[in-house]
């Protein structure tokens, strides 16, 4: 999933599950010194009967350059000394560095794999890594925290060294055109700038030299994919027929961008003007294409297709583009499959605030190019013409390796089977996006999320080095829609569930002390229930799944506000047989433990008003609070 306005590795929202950021770097680079001294040689001594040429006279006593020498070896000792101190003679020193990657006429990096041939890759490694996204990298640090001298190879299909997804639909398009960020960095939430990398160049060893160097390290060799894993002879084939035998190997091949039928089927001309968002170089491209005026539309409406179209909209406010964008989905609202309807039509008016173009209940039927620009032909023969389209209708697992090397895939979720420690087969490993696991909660399930990627990549790094843990990680994912919808979710989140929602009333929040007696600190009232579906003119509050949490009484001079604004901030829980099987936070942050503990009772609930007051509705933020002192 590609997601979060405030994301940082460190802390969530952008909630991501954290991963140490200690380095590991093998073998080290000693310089070496050489004296220079001069040196006199003698002769047999002459016949004095025999007249010679006269000899040269000496030559003129040097400078004394004793202090000099002195002080070069008490320089070299010291040197000697800390280099003994940090461990650089336990092994052959070695230079980790990878080869400087070549650039394009723009100074941009140019996408070619690497190392060039297959046949500079070592035959052997102790650790296989299959995919570099996200589950690999925590896998990789995970290694290494537990074997430090471990040899790692990660092979990837991508130009790319490791990096995070989620920017890719946010944060990287709100940077402003003229700024000192590289177009690969952005500022996150907290206003800290980073690259989208996860590590620099200069942290990786060159897949070259990983099988010499004795102090291991992790190398990433760039441009290949594995079409076949030789489970018993532990063995994977690369698609030109190299051969590189591994101790442990991990299945982390993510998963990829599902398309509509209409454009599958679409003629090379069509196909210049769809962009399958996924990568960066997806994204790279598509800023490229953006150009003033542009009419842009965004096929889908669910996590990937409501980010992207909110955060084009702000791209070109902050880029003064001028586009228009357009959102086209066949369901009722926004997130209709995660969101109950109520609050994904409510979260369709909020997109559409943010200036975007949203067409619900919409299919396309046709598409053509017709002068130049794309003409999508509507179900209701209406069509749309504009420069660009960017599909985001989903994703499936990537078990294309489950064919050829003989591998289960759950037949509903997808996704290749493992147990509880992650395992596929005997020293095979799956995790990520690929990984289809058992819940003891839940059941069997696949996620796909940025923390899950970030957990299961990490326990499987650590069983691939002997733990033998069990993944028992409950995950969360997170969104955010413009500045008026923030969003954090633990469990299953389905709107094909019942739901129950509890949302602060829309008055005067009321400030709950940070104590103990928090679940008695507020009041609230249930709604009645409704026996038929809410008519789509009359309060949304009156839904048979809404509560309505009290807050402190209005002022008298201000008027009630209209229903509309009771969405701003609230709980809905996901009910299967009547347990809480999920939790969403809408506007509530730093919760998630809290909706985490929940989801792990795997309970009923006689009055979830009451587990709502769990989440402490009416605190305020505090940049609100200093304003109202200010004010008093």
């Amino acid at each position: 999933m590609l997601a979060v306005s405030r994301l940082t590795i460190g802390q969530l929202r952008p909630r991501v599950a954290a991963i140490g950021t200690k380095k590991y770097f093998a073998g080290g680079t000693t310089s070496g010194g050489c004296t220079y001294s001069r040196r006199w040689f003698s002769k047999k001594e002459p016949d004095l009967n025999k007249t010679s040429p006269a000899c040269p006279p000496p030559p003129p006593p040097s400078k004394d350059n004793t202090a000099y020498i002195i002080g070069a070896i008490a320089l070299t000792a010291g040197g000697l000394g800390l280099a003994y101190k940090m461990g650089l003679f336990d092994g052959e020193p070695t230079v980790q560095q990878v080869a400087p990657e070549p650039t394009t006429s723009s100074g941009t990096k140019s996408k070619q794999r690497y190392p060039a041939s297959s046949k500079d890759l070592p035959g052997e490694v102790p650790y296989l890594l299959i995919g570099g996204g996200t589950a690999s990298f925590a896998a990789f640090r995970a290694i290494k925290g537990h074997d430090a001298k471990a040899k790692v190879l990660v092979i990837s299909n991508e130009p790319e060294m490791p990096y995070m997804r989620p920017p890719l639909s946010k944060e990287l398009w709100f940077n402003p055109e003229k700024t000192d960020l590289e177009p690969l960095k952005f500022k996150q939430w907290n206003g800290v700038e980073r690259s989208i990398y996860y590590e620099p160049d200069d942290f990786y060893i060159d897949p070259t030299k990983l099988a010499e160097a004795p102090n291991g390290g992790v190398a990433i060799a760039r441009g290949y994919e594995v079409q076949r894993i030789d489970v018993v002879n532990r063995k994977v084939v690369l698609t030109d027929g190299t051969e590189i035998k591994y101790g442990e190997c991990l299945l982390a091949t993510g998963a990829r961008p599902k398309n509509l039928p209409v454009f599958e089927s679409a003629p090379l001309a069509v196909k210049e003007h769809l962009t399958m968002f996924k990568s960066v170089s997806d994204f790279e491209e598509l800023s490229q294409k953006l150009k003033p005026g542009s009419k842009v539309a965004v096929v889908g409406g669910g996590f990937l297709g409501s980010e992207m179209s909110c955060a084009l909209a702000k791209f070109s406010d902050i880029r003064e583009k001028n586009l228009e964008v357009y959102q086209l989905f066949h369901e009722e609202g926004n997130m209709g499959k995660i969101l109950p309807e109520y609050l994904s039509q409510w979260t369709t008016d909020r997109v559409r605030e943010e200036g975007v173009k949203v067409w619900p209940k919409t299919q396309i039927k046709a598409v053509e190019v017709q002068d130049k620009k794309l003409k999508l032909t509507l179900t209701d023969d209406s069509s749309l013409v504009v420069d660009h389209a960017i599909v985001a209708v989903g994703s499936e697992p990537n078990t294309d390796l489950a064919k050829t090397s003989n591998l289960e895939v759950d037949p509903t979720m997808g996704g290749f089977v493992v147990d509880a420690e992650l395992r596929a087969r005997s020293h095979l490993y799956v995790a990520g996006d690929a990984a289809c696991f058992y819940d003891p909660k839940l059941g069997r399930r696949r996620v796909e999320h940025h923390d899950h990627a970030v957990v299961s990549g990490r326990l499987a790094g650590e069983n691939m080095a002997g733990k033998n843990k069990p993944y028992t990680h409950q995950s969360m994912f997170w969104s955010d829609l413009g500045p008026k919808i923030g969003y954090e979710a633990i469990g299953i989140i389905d709107s094909a569930l019942p739901t129950v929602a509890v949302f602060a009333k829309a008055s005067p929040a009321q400030i709950i002390p940070d104590t103990n007696e928090k679940l008695q600190a507020a009041n609230a009232t249930i709604i009645p229930a409704s026996a038929t579906q809410t008519p789509s003119n009359s309060s949304v509050l009156n839904h048979t799944s809404v509560v309505k949490a009290e807050a402190m009484p209005p002022k008298p001079a201000e008027p009630a506000r209209e229903d509309a604004d009771d969405f701003n901030k609230g709980v809905i829980f996901y009910l299967r047989d009547e347990k809480v099987v999920g939790v969403l936070l809408w506007n509530i942050f730093n919760r998630i433990g809290t909706a985490r503990k929940i989801v792990a009772q795997h309970t009923r609930y006689d009055d979830l008003n009451e587990v709502a007051k769990l989440f402490n509705l009416h605190d305020r933020p505090e940049a609100e609070e200093v304003e109202e002192e200010a004010k008093n």
